[in-house]
């Protein structure tokens, strides 16, 4: 069986093609600016060279029938024919309260529509590409899968906020958390690098990037997430402000007389560790200017270590001890100096990662110390085998 997985942005749609019979990727690609000017396609079919095409596409339905269209090419390709493709796979950031995987269909639809004020930047992108198979595959199953599925398990306690219970019910108010298939990937994997059934460990997973969380993780489930509401919630990141004083937002809005819109992107888009720093949402970019002596990306860089070490040793006291610690995502996977910064010195909750093998990049690899209590990991993340493993399991 062959699965297409689809990741639809505001300007761009990622995608891998899986022969699930091996679990093997035969082509993976992107489709970039959409609706801009530069816009092109890069197609990667399996050890072969890629294929990078520049061309116009204005929307989600073009770029989703170029890539079939690079699939299925003469020479580029890696099928004959789209109907070599048995189901298609969408990742959907906000799910509401999806507890796992579901077939496209209108109601399925309705609802990821109504969640787009959530995610803004994600669903409505990923409603277009729905529809766009749906023109341009007729007849093909569709699967979303919803990265907020994951943590539809967390207790009422957890994902509970304390505001009016009656306008958290009418609103749909609560924890809903996010990366919940890279944290279930990287969980699982964890596991079996261990040798133990997930639901025997205590696990807590960082998904570190220019968005960030972190999962708490006890009995193989989702026990609580840095996310929130929406994304914003939780530890500061590239753009996002990440846990804030909440009168703070009515204060700023007062006092720079900022409409609730500009206030959002102000939290959203300005703050972070480019608001901090001033410079970057990149933490390259942030590293590189701490060598230099860059007083204030050494404070962006530290508020963010700080915040990662307080949710580590949160999650530790939620979940009564720790047996797994998992880096994972663009810094987790590829920065030794944010993973060492993070341990240093948290040996009495018995983590202390080993220094020569923390010097890795991209790559799977146990990078505990001698002695250490708890077993920590940089796992690469694959969110889109498990979108294809949820897509194969619903059908």
């Amino acid at each position: 069986m062959k699965i297409l997985v689809l990741n639809c942005g505001s300007s761009s749609v990622k995608y891998q093609l899986f022969d699930m019979q091996r679990e093997e990727v035969m082509a993976r690609g992107l489709v970039e600016r959409i609706g801009i000017t530069g816009s092109m396609l890069t197609h990667r079919p399996a050890g072969r060279e890629k294929l990078v095409r520049e061309t116009e596409i204005p929307d989600h339905k073009v770029a989703i029938r170029l890539c079939l269209e690079a699939l299925t090419d003469s020479q580029w390709g890696v099928i004959k024919d789209y109907k070599e493709i048995s189901a298609v796979g969408h990742r959907i950031v906000h799910g509401g309260t999806f507890p796992s995987a579901v077939l496209v269909n209108d109601s399925t639809k309705k609802a990821i529509a109504e969640l787009e004020a959530l995610a803004p930047l994600h669903n409505g992108p990923a409603l277009r590409g729905i529809e766009a198979c749906e023109a341009i595959l007729p007849g093909t199953p569709q699967v979303t899968v919803f990265d907020t599925a994951f943590h539809q398990s967390m207790p009422d306690y957890a994902y509970t906020y304390s505001l009016p219970y009656e306008l958290c019910k009418k609103y749909l108010i609560r924890r809903y958390g996010a990366h919940g298939t890279s944290h279930h990937y990287v969980a699982l994997r964890a596991a079996e690098l261990v040798g133990k059934p997930l639901n025997e460990l205590k696990v807590i997973t960082c998904h570190l990037g220019n968005g960030s969380s972190i999962t708490a993780i006890k009995n193989g489930k989702s026990w609580d997430t840095s996310m929130g509401f929406t994304p914003l919630a939780g530890l500061t990141m590239g753009t996002r402000c990440g846990d804030i004083d909440p009168a703070i937002v009515t204060f700023l809005m007062e006092k720079e007389g900022l409409t609730p819109g500009e206030m959002d992107e102000l939290m959203n888009r300005r703050s972070g560790v480019l608001g901090v720093s001033g410079l970057s949402s990149d933490f390259r970019d942030i590293e590189a200017a701490m060598d230099e002596g860059n007083e204030r990306a050494r404070l962006a860089w530290d508020i963010f270590v700080h915040t990662a070490k307080k949710y580590i040793g949160a999650y530790t006291a939620v979940l009564n001890g720790l047996d797994v610690l998992v880096f994972t995502a663009g810094l987790g996977e590829n920065s030794p100096r944010a993973r060492e910064a993070i341990c240093r010195d948290m040996d009495y909750l018995g983590i202390k990662i080993d220094a020569a093998k923390n010097q890795v990049r991209g790559q799977e690899r146990e990078i505990t110390a001698p002695g250490a209590r708890v077993r920590t990991f940089v796992i690469p993340t694959n969110e889109e085998l498990m979108i294809a493993r949820e897509t194969l399991a619903l059908l």
